[in-house]
C-alpha cells in the first residue's frame, strides 16, 4: 500500500526533528568557537597590595586557588575598591565580534558575597557581567545580587562557560553545559575576563575563597 503523500511529508519532518532535537540537546556552549591560546603571561594576578602573592594565591597540580579576607586591603594603596584575589586575562581584550570564557570552579562552603567570574568593562559603570556567590539554597549564584543563575554549588567542581555578543549586545551563561540565564550587556567597552574572588560591595563573609581549573578562552 501506498502511503499518503501528507502523511509521508509528515513523518519525515517527526524524524528530522528528533535528529535535529537529539543534536541540539547534545550541543556543547563551545560548538562553533575557535580556541584562543593562552600561556602564563596572558594571566595577570591582582591581590591586596600589601601581602605577598603567596598568601592569596596558589597555583598546584593545575588548581588555581584564591581567598581573600574581608578586611584585606585593595589591589593599589589609591585604590578604592574592595578586596581581591583574582586572575585577568590580559592580552586579548575585546570591543566587537563573539568571545566565551570556560573553567571549572570550585566554592568551598561559607563562602558568601563574592564575585567569583566577571567581564570588566562597560559604557557605563565597571563591569558588564559578574557572578556572585551566596550561601542561599547549598550556595547560590547570582548576577551581581539580583537574578538567581543556579543554586546547590558548594563543594563540588562546576564548570562555568559565559559568552559576550558585543554586537549584539548580549550575555549568556552556562553552568555544566546547561543554558541558565541570558541578559542584555552593559554596552560596548575595553572587555576582559576575570576570575577569583572579589568581596561584594555588602554582606560579605570574613573568609572567601574560589578554585579555578582549565580556564580557556574562545572566539567567533
Amino acid at each position: 500500500m501506498k502511503m499518503n503523500s501528507f502523511y509521508y511529508k509528515l513523518l519525515c519532518l517527526l524524524i528530522l526533528s528528533f535528529f535535529e532535537g537529539h543534536y541540539l540537546c547534545g550541543a556543547d556552549p563551545t560548538d562553533g568557537f575557535t580556541l584562543v591560546p593562552l600561556t602564563e603571561d596572558n594571566f595577570k594576578l591582582q591581590k591586596p597590595y600589601n601581602e605577598p602573592l603567596y598568601d592569596r594565591y596558589s597555583y598546584k597540580d593545575g588548581v588555581r586557588s584564591f581567598w581573600i579576607y574581608n578586611n584585606d586591603k585593595p589591589y593599589s594603596a589609591d585604590s578604592p575598591t574592595r578586596p581581591r584575589s583574582e586572575l585577568r586575562i590580559s592580552g586579548h581584550d575585546y570591543s566587537s565580534g563573539i568571545w566565551q570564557f570556560e573553567g571549572y570552579a570550585y566554592v568551598p562552603s561559607g563562602t558568601s558575597g563574592v564575585t567569583i567570574v566577571q567581564i570588566h568593562g562597560a559604557t557605563e559603570g565597571a563591569t558588564t557581567l559578574q557572578l556572585r556567590m551566596y550561601e542561599g539554597d547549598g550556595g547560590d549564584l547570582r548576577y551581581y545580587r539580583y537574578n538567581l543563575v543556579d543554586t546547590d554549588l558548594y563543594d563540588k567542581w562546576f564548570r562555568v562557560n559565559i559568552i559576550h555578543n558585543v554586537d549584539k549586545g548580549k550575555v549568556i551563561v552556562f553552568i555544566d553545559g546547561v543554558k541558565k540565564f541570558v541578559v542584555k550587556d552593559q554596552g560596548p567597552g575595553d572587555l576582559y575576563f576575570k576570575c577569583g574572588v572579589y568581596a561584594a560591595p555588602f554582606n560579605s563573609s570574613n573568609y572567601m575563597e574560589s578554585r579555578w581549573k582549565e580556564i580557556k578562552l574562545y572566539k567567533k
